[in-house]
């Protein structure tokens, strides 16, 4: 064997062991890593075997330059099909929330069970437990919190992954007395759609510390020109009127399809499903989101 293949068979190696720690980390950053790892480390292995084989008699490095934009392509296609499945779907966009009385809130793993202590050792009180219902039997859970003056309301989102793990992502909002929303989220969905004019958003999918994310929202609010008030809805009622609020402004603006013709030609637009890809793609290899 030469240096080459000793390379490629360290890389599969080096993969599969990130893919092992990140089923049990549930960790975006990793998994950005690992994304990498696999694209870059096949397009190396198939053109090897190519080369190797005489399947081809292009340079190596041009085989290996094809091989790593064919997966690009056909990650592409998988990736619209799959927006263009969930456009047709019965899977709402902007789901619903309704309290959870079931006692099933904070999955039972040490990372986050460290994260619940925290947060009542630093003066955050739970307001309630909430669910979303998907439809297919498919539940997003969430706890909401707030701070000792009820300026700050966060909403902890569990997110189950395919490895039968869970991750953790946090949503900070908070309000002004002239009517602004300010939001700073860690959320690595894609989400693609727009914003309301009022509400102030910054995503931040590589923040993955509570502890800072949570600093750096309290940072927005010192700077913030606007005097900053309570909280006093009830956070079902208030999370269910910002989701009408969202599905309102991306219908009016052109990401989704008016719902009288939503069963011919699904949720999504055209620009909407792009907008949506765009994102499925940054977030996947970059960590980053559009910006709003």
């Amino acid at each position: 064997m030469d240096v080459l293949a000793y390379f490629i068979i360290f890389g599969a190696a080096l993969s599969m062991s990130a893919a092992w720690w990140n089923s049990r980390r549930a960790s975006p950053v990793l998994a950005i890593f690992n994304r990498w790892l696999r694209w870059v480390f096949f397009s190396l292995a198939a053109a090897y075997l190519m080369h190797a084989f005489g399947w081809s008699d292009r340079p190596y490095w041009v085989l290996a330059a094809t091989v790593f934009m064919v997966w690009f392509l056909l990650e592409t296609l998988y990736n619209w099909l799959a927006i263009s499945t969930l456009s047709k779907s019965d899977i709402p966009l902007f789901p619903r929330f309704s309290a959870n009385d079931s006692g099933q809130e904070w999955p039972m793993q040490q990372r986050l069970t460290l994260v619940r202590d925290w947060l009542a050792e630093n003066g955050y009180k739970k307001v309630q437990a909430v669910q979303a219902d998907l439809g297919m039997g498919l539940k997003i859970r969430s706890c909401v919190y707030e701070d000792t003056e009820r300026r700050i309301r966060l909403q902890v989102v569990f997110i189950p992954n395919r490895t039968g793990s869970v991750s953790a992502c946090y949503s900070l909002a908070s309000q002004t007395e002239g009517g602004t929303r300010l939001v700073t989220d860690n959320l690595f969905l894609p989400f693609g759609g727009f914003y309301p004019e009022n509400w102030r958003v910054e995503r931040r999918p590589w923040t993955r510390s509570l502890v800072r994310l949570i600093r750096k929202h309290r940072h927005r609010l010192e700077t913030c020109r606007e005097n900053v008030v309570p909280f006093a809805s009830d956070p079902v009622d208030e999370l269910n009127h910002q989701q009408s609020v969202l599905e309102k402004v991306n219908t009016e603006l052109g990401f989704l399809i008016p719902h009288h013709l939503r069963d011919e030609q699904g949720k999504i637009t055209r620009e909407g499903r792009y907008r949506v890809w765009k994102e499925v793609w940054m977030l996947s290899y970059l960590g980053a989101t559009n910006r709003y």
